[in-house]
């Protein structure tokens, strides 16, 4: 195939700061929205993630949806936003995108949402749609955990030849699986579309085999850390990124545990970036047991830079 791209520019790459949206009881807080987005810019993250599934998108409105998006635009001061515009049916997916292009995001992120389980053509119309109506780059979300849906790697390559995909955000994997899959995927690829790493305590390994970027989830609370992590690994200083990692895993265990969500919602209150409760219904907060060993995590974790 025609490995050129002709239709977009390329992403950042680097580390991708991805910042819970704090719910209350009264909707969306998007003066502490803007206050986490601020602390992203000043701690010089390459890009930012707005309504992915740690800023709860499948739970907000439309009407929520783009006040967040326009209130990341606006706080980010310039570093690229990324605005997830995943939805169950198309035509809302492409409505979130419309309402992204207005509010000025860089690129759109995209998991294929279903309730019935989807088959690849499907899933392949949904982006060829998207990339049909949507100018923006676009990046593939490649998320099972929430999804339920599974790439194959023949999928990813079908859609990464669509003229608006800029990048693909995969799931965490192990150094010797992504030193084998990444190179594959991106000689397979158009030149200029990027390949990122999901999965925070796996994100070194995903670096050091050659990731572009890191899409972090601690990164939108605590990106210093992560930024240092990011940095470590593309200069190919493997123990330095793996020893930050590994600082990190008490914390790890809590998002494997509780779910990520649920933690940084929780640190973001512990640390004063959000009131209490901070998360959409049906989800609960951090049980206590929780609560109780990241707060003591936390002092010894945000004295890192």
């Amino acid at each position: 195939m025609d490995r050129q791209r002709n239709s977009v520019g390329d992403l950042p790459g680097g580390l991708s700061a991805f910042p819970i949206t704090p719910v209350t009881s009264a909707g969306v807080d998007l003066e502490a929205f803007q206050r986490i987005v601020v602390r992203l810019v000043a701690a010089g993250v390459d890009s930012i993630g707005a309504l992915g599934s740690t800023g709860s998108s499948a739970y907000l409105s439309r009407e929520e949806r783009r006040a967040v998006a326009g209130a990341a635009v606006r706080a980010a001061a310039g570093v690229p936003v990324l605005v997830g515009i995943g939805a169950l049916r198309t035509d809302d997916v492409l409505r979130h995108a419309d309402d992204a292009q207005v509010a000025g995001a860089a690129a759109v992120l995209l998991a294929p949402v279903s309730y019935q389980p989807l088959t690849d053509d499907e899933v392949f119309g949904l982006y060829e749609d998207v990339s049909a109506r949507c100018a923006l780059p676009l990046c593939v979300y490649d998320n099972p955990g929430t999804t339920g849906f599974t790439f194959s790697d023949e999928l990813h390559i079908r859609i990464a030849a669509l003229a608006t995909v800029a990048a693909v955000k995969l799931p965490g994997m192990g150094f010797d699986v992504a030193a084998e899959r990444l190179p594959r995927l991106r000689e397979a690829f158009p030149h200029g579309v990027s390949i990122g790493v999901s999965g925070d305590w796996l994100a070194a390994d995903g670096l050091l085999a050659g990731a572009d970027t890191f899409f972090s989830v601690l990164g939108g609370l605590l990106p210093h850390p992560m930024r240092a992590l990011t940095r470590s690994a593309q200069s190919g200083d493997a123990q330095t990124a793996r020893a930050i990692s590994a600082e990190f895993e008490p914390l790890w265990m809590l998002f494997r545990r509780y779910g990520s969500i649920r933690v940084v919602s929780a640190a973001a209150e512990l640390l004063g970036l959000s009131a209490a409760p901070n998360l959409p219904r049906p989800l609960l907060p951090l049980p206590a047991t929780g609560r109780e060993a990241l707060a003591a995590l936390l002092p010894s974790l945000t004295e890192r830079r």
